[in-house]
């Protein structure tokens, strides 16, 4: 299905070339003089080699549907995810580079939607939000609290992500799984 260029969101798959690319990442681009253009971040289906590419906004490009499934994550056998399908109940392995950065976000039961393309799967979305603990940062330095600063900080699952300075170790936190940026302290 033809789609325009400005349209293209993180997860689509699309034809490009004869190929198939899963979209991973997106930026609309708009210079000083002429007309907006897009620059994608995708990887091969295939090869799962990395590539960028620009259109300009009014291009078009060839979406592909692809079949999305309800599966929840077991567990990590090598360099492979276990998930299983929530009606069938059948196991498959999915490799932990199709994730990419995301991969230390699974935690145990947690619901996501693979998309297969001709029952080969193609990407995995997680829920949008993911609860962490964060496992060391930086003290609260007197006088910092009234800005809006942020400061770095590692979660348990080793990813680096920024906090307001009020954040210390130990709390838990609501991240956004697209951009691993900080959204809120959770719920106790």
């Amino acid at each position: 299905m033809k789609q325009q260029a400005n349209q293209i969101r993180p997860g689509w798959v699309i034809l490009d070339n004869g190929k198939q690319y899963t979209v991973i990442g997106i930026q609309i681009l708009q210079p000083g003089k002429g007309g907006a253009f897009i620059q994608v971040e995708m990887r091969d289906v295939e090869t799962g080699l990395k590539t960028q590419q620009r259109w300009r906004t009014v291009d078009t490009v060839e979406k592909l549907t692809a079949e999305d499934k309800d599966y929840q994550y077991l567990y990590a056998e090598g360099d492979d995810f276990v998930f299983m399908d929530q009606e069938s109940y059948e196991q498959i392995n999915i490799s932990k580079d199709l994730l990419g950065e995301r991969a230390p976000l699974l935690q145990d039961g947690m619901k996501v939607i693979i998309s297969f393309i001709e029952g080969k799967a193609i990407s995995v979305q997680l829920p949008k939000n993911a609860t962490c603990t964060i496992a060391e940062t930086e003290p609260v330095v007197k006088g910092q609290t009234a800005t809006g600063s942020f400061k770095p900080a590692i979660l348990d699952n080793g990813i680096r992500v920024m906090v307001p300075q009020f954040i210390d170790a130990g709390d838990a936190i609501v991240i956004s799984t697209d951009d691993l940026a900080y959204i809120e302290r959770a719920k106790k």
